[in-house]
């Protein structure tokens, strides 16, 4: 019994006592972070340069500058129709994608036409916030930083982590999903 007794006093004290919590093995001063954030203002600056130069040098087409970070400008603009795409709206287009400088690297027919659900389905944000600012039948050649592109990835084949594109896209038509 005093076996017993022993044990059971050990238990009570060792589970009464507090354990002070373990302090992580190496701390962080957040110099990481805020020298990633500095290195990414510095490339969508120089990607805005890029983007300024192209629009500087092209001044016969009409460039707007759009509120989620990209331009665009029209080569066939609908006057007539006034809607435009809204989510969970089928869009029907094809489209062109060529780096700042203009060489194709991905044709139309390599791309083939596309069907889209609106907002529904992964597309690159530029494209997903482009094609709800068009109607049908107008072609829109957009202005992409990186970051509303394919980003610091790219995508494994053509595109480069963190390449501006110029995609050029015709919205043939769109319908209501149902």
């Amino acid at each position: 019994m005093k076996k017993y007794l022993g044990l059971l006093t050990l238990i009570l004290t060792s589970c009464s006592q507090t354990q002070e919590a373990r302090r992580p093995i190496s701390q962080t001063s957040g110099t990481f972070i805020k020298e990633s954030i500095d290195r990414n203002k510095k490339l969508i600056q120089f990607e805005e340069k890029q983007i300024d130069s192209i629009i500087k040098n092209n001044p016969e087409t009409e460039y707007v500058s759009s509120a989620d970070g990209f331009w665009y400008a029209y080569t066939t603009k609908n006057t007539t129709d006034t809607i435009h795409p809204k989510r969970g709206d089928i869009a029907y287009f094809d489209y062109e994608i060529k780096d700042l400088k203009g060489a194709i690297i991905y044709s139309k027919e390599e791309l083939k036409p596309k069907t889209y659900y609106v907002d529904k389905e992964d597309i690159i944000i530029g494209l997903r916030n482009g094609i709800k600012l068009m109607k049908k039948n107008e072609t829109v050649t957009f202005l992409f930083p990186s970051h509303k592109a394919y980003g610091y990835h790219g995508d494994d084949k053509k595109i480069q982590p963190n390449q501006p594109l110029q995609i050029t896209v015709t919205l043939h038509t769109f319908k209501p999903e149902n």
